[in-house]
């Protein structure tokens, strides 16, 4: 068990090979640089990786993830990878994909204490403020966590539409679009919940800027 690690590289040697035999060039030219589409902010969960459960090759989607897919407007993390996502790369579409069953979601429905995660988990946990007479109607746990999964996503679609930088791309033209996702691990299906957005427009007026750059304070 110590050494189980050493299977991974045996494994990538092994797909390297078969990768190049099926397309010789695949690596010179992806050492050239990268131009993904998409940008995927995802959960950390092992069980949804981005390019297999999407089926594209490496160098389709940049990626950032972290428990249960937020969009935390203090995260420098998630706030690096959107900036150069968005002003450098310049990805058409943003996807926020959350997933059925998702582990952060469902602790942060329950009142126990888990240590210094607790931190994040409140992040998640004011998802459930925010709709929790919709939640604490459902009676069926897995139903609501399912729907909690759902709406959390919704909700970090509407966060990104908050960030300033992203804004500024709206006023230039069309992109990025920003679509909320949720994958099912029991059928490896995705499921679109069609809010997606490339507009300020649904946001409260105090989140939207003006044109005019002003000191602060």
């Amino acid at each position: 068990m110590p050494k189980s690690y050493l299977d991974l590289l045996e494994s990538n040697k092994k797909w390297a090979s078969t990768v190049q035999t099926y397309n010789p060039t695949f690596f010179d030219e992806l050492s050239q640089g990268q131009n993904p589409n998409y940008l995927w902010i995802g959960c950390a969960d092992s069980r949804v990786p981005a390019s297999e459960i999407t089926g594209v090759v490496p160098g389709s989607i940049f990626v950032h993830r972290n428990i249960a897919n937020m969009v935390v407007h203090t995260d420098m993390n998630m706030l690096s990878v959107l900036f150069y996502a968005v002003k450098v790369l310049k990805v058409k579409h943003i996807i926020v994909c959350g997933h059925y069953g998702c582990g952060g979601v469902i602790s942060a429905m329950q009142k126990e204490k888990f240590g210094f995660i607790d931190n994040w988990l409140r992040h998640i946990k004011d998802v459930y403020r925010l709709h929790q007479k919709e939640l604490d109607e459902i009676e069926n746990q897995e139903e609501r966590a399912n729907k909690y999964v759902e709406l959390n996503v919704m909700e970090q679609v509407l966060n990104l539409s908050k960030i300033s930088f992203l804004n500024e791309e709206w006023e230039k033209g069309e992109f990025p679009y920003i679509h909320g996702w949720v994958y099912s691990l029991k059928d490896g299906i995705l499921k679109d919940l069609n809010i997606t957005t490339n507009t300020t427009e649904g946001l409260e007026s105090v989140f939207k800027f003006s044109e005019k750059t002003s000191k602060i304070f």
